[in-house]
Parts: structure tokens; sequence; C-alpha cells
């Protein structure tokens, strides 16, 4: 599973960035999904035709244990130097730790990269203009962690939990008599787009930090993840009824 795009290799450019699609190869509640096909294409396509001929990433890498992944995603034009270790295709197995594997692994062969950008696959619909706008908020915040976010629509100031047999607020300072318009704004991850320095990787050991900033996407089907039958029936009907990136 060796193949390197020429198009994308050994780019000189004054930043670099790597980005990272990783795909396991099992999956409980929607099997095969990352090359079940979504408006005639894998789903896992959907994401490296998002980032292609983008001039600041350096390579598209997957990291994938299974050879069907590997080879669609080869077909498509990414990187896939090496199936992924089985310790690191369990069900335990961190995205850090993925993503850390791969990026050790790319820095030894192929030099330091200013950013690993991390794509996941169960996010077909984000856009080639919203990963650009990311890039340049990575730039202008001087190389800072940047995530994508959406508005939640639950607002965590009216959740609940049980104690006994009743209902009582998830959170103390809870805003249950709040009009939701007097809220204060609330945003959740939606796990479109990560990216973050090497650097800041290794020494958190997360994609989020203390100073974080937000890549806000306020389009539900660009913040969408599949993960279930039903996320995949509603991203057939947005696929059949919208434009490609």
């Amino acid at each position: 599973w060796r193949s390197r795009p020429e198009s994308i290799a050994k780019i000189h450019i004054s930043m670099r960035i790597l980005a990272l699609i990783t795909a396991r190869g099992g999956s409980k509640r929607l099997p095969r999904k990352n090359i079940r096909t979504l408006g005639g294409k894998p789903l896992i396509v959907w994401s490296i035709d998002g980032v292609k001929n983008i001039s600041v990433i350096c390579d598209i890498l997957v990291s994938t244990d299974d050879p069907d992944i590997a080879d669609t995603c080869i077909e498509a034009g990414a990187y896939v130097p090496w199936l992924r270790p089985s310790e690191l295709a369990t069900d335990t197995a961190s995205s850090v730790d993925v993503a850390l594997h791969a990026l050790d692994w790319y820095e030894t062969e192929n030099g330091n990269v200013d950013g690993l950008l991390l794509l996941q696959p169960t996010s077909p619909f984000r856009t080639k203009a919203t990963v650009k706008r990311g890039i340049k908020l990575f730039n202008k915040h001087g190389y800072q962690p940047v995530v994508g976010v959406s508005p939640t629509h639950e607002h965590p100031m009216w959740t609940l939990k049980m104690e006994g047999y009743y209902l009582v607020p998830f959170l103390k300072e809870h805003g249950l008599k709040n009009r939701s318009q007097d809220l204060p704004p609330a945003y959740v991850l939606n796990g479109s787009f990560y990216l973050i320095t090497p650097a800041e990787l290794r020494a958190g050991h997360s994609f989020i930090v203390a100073k974080t900033i937000p890549l806000l996407i306020e389009s539900p089907q660009e913040a969408m993840d599949i993960d279930t039958e039903w996320d995949f029936k509603m991203a057939e009907f947005i696929a059949a009824n919208s434009c490609e990136n």
C-alpha cells in the first residue's frame, strides 16, 4: 500500500500541513461505513477530494488497518504507505495515539510539518472553502490549534439529570428560567476539522488545549457526523439534493 501522488509530493512551500484521515475497518453501528457508497463514491473519498489541490497540504495520508479501505484511498489519490498496527485499530485506541503514530512516521520519512490536520471521514460535506478558512485561522493566530465547532441545538444550561426518581438541573448554574435567546451562545465539537502543531499535540496529547481557536461551521450538512444508519440515510438525501465541494 505504498502509494504517493506525484502532484503533492515534495512541494516546497512556506507552510507544510499534513492532512491525516483515520479510517478503521471495524464499525459496529454502521459496518463498512468508510467505503460505503454515498452520492456515487465511497464515503472516505469525500474527505480526500475535499482537501486536494490546497497548496499548503503536503500530503493526504490515510491511516487504516483495512486493505479494502487502503486500496480505495490509493485509487482516490491519497497516500497509504502502510497498514495501521493492530493495537491502534481497536475500539479503545485513541485518535491521538493513531494521529501520533502517523505523524511520527511521516516526519521521520519526509521531514517536519507545521501542522497536522485531522479529518474524520464521517464528515463528508465539509467544503474546501471551510478547510481553507480553518488553515487561514491557524496561520493568522500564530499556529494556535483550530477545531471545528457548531452551535449546539440542546443548550447545556437547559439539561437535566436524574437523582433518584426526580429530575434536577445538570449544571449548578442552570438557565431553566431563562429564555433561549437570553442564554450565552454554546458550541459543540462537530468532528470535521482539527488542526494543531506537532509540538502541541505531543506535549498535551490532545487536539484541544487552553487556547484553541474555533472554526465556526454553521451549515448543518457541513457539521454532519455519520455514525448510524439514520445518519447515512440523511447523508444520502443531502448528497442527492446538493452540489459537491
